[in-house]
């Protein structure tokens, strides 16, 4: 799994796994868009505006916690 982040145009994508030809991107909102590939997996997930939407209570804060219990905090860049 991967997270990207461009500042230039506020939008975030958490990538699942690598693209296997074509996917078909489904909006779900004017802000979040689905990417399922023809196996009905999902390959990704788009956040537009994400500042906005990633910057809740934790201040845009990712926490992610490793294999022996630790936790790793991510913050993501202001916007621009």
């Amino acid at each position: 799994m991967r997270l990207t982040y461009d500042p230039k145009h506020n939008i975030a994508y958490l990538r699942f796994r690598d693209r296997a030809g074509s996917v078909e991107t489904v909006p779900l909102s004017d802000e979040l868009n689905i990417d399922i590939g023809p196996d009905g997996k999902i390959y990704g997930i788009e956040l537009l505006n994400a500042n906005a939407q990633l910057k809740g209570a934790d201040e845009g804060r990712f926490v992610i916690q490793g294999p022996t219990g630790e936790e790793i905090a991510i913050t993501l860049p202001a916007s621009v």
